[in-house]
């Protein structure tokens, strides 16, 4: 079962997810924004994609920039998102063992066996 950090609202979320309702993949959706993900939820994710927390962060946001934070700084990273989910990057696809930011949409497919 794959995980989408899905916000409807975003159209590379939504074409990711129809990427893998095409490809057969067996999904959940986490509205990320209705359901953020806490501390530890967001460490162990970060353990799982494969940069890290490089990218995590939609850097282009005045919510992020407002804040002040830099995105090397992995321990204000994480304080952000948790305190302010919309600056999460978006999709993000989690087999629970592997995890992929979905951009381009195309990049959840990677996941599907």
């Amino acid at each position: 079962m794959l995980t989408l950090l899905h916000n409807p609202r975003c159209s590379k979320s939504r074409q990711a997810l129809a990427l893998l309702e095409e490809a057969g993949a067996d999904v959940q959706v986490r509205r990320y924004l209705e359901n953020p993900l806490d501390e530890d939820e967001l460490r162990e994710l970060i353990a799982r994609l494969p940069n890290g927390i490089s990218g995590l962060v939609r850097t282009g946001e005045d919510e992020w920039k407002a804040l002040g934070v830099s995105a090397d700084n992995s321990e204000a990273v994480v304080a952000a998102i948790v305190a302010h989910p919309r600056i999460l990057e978006r999709p993000i696809a989690d087999s629970g063992k592997q995890a992929v930011i979905g951009r381009p949409p195309e990049r959840v497919l990677e996941l599907v066996n």
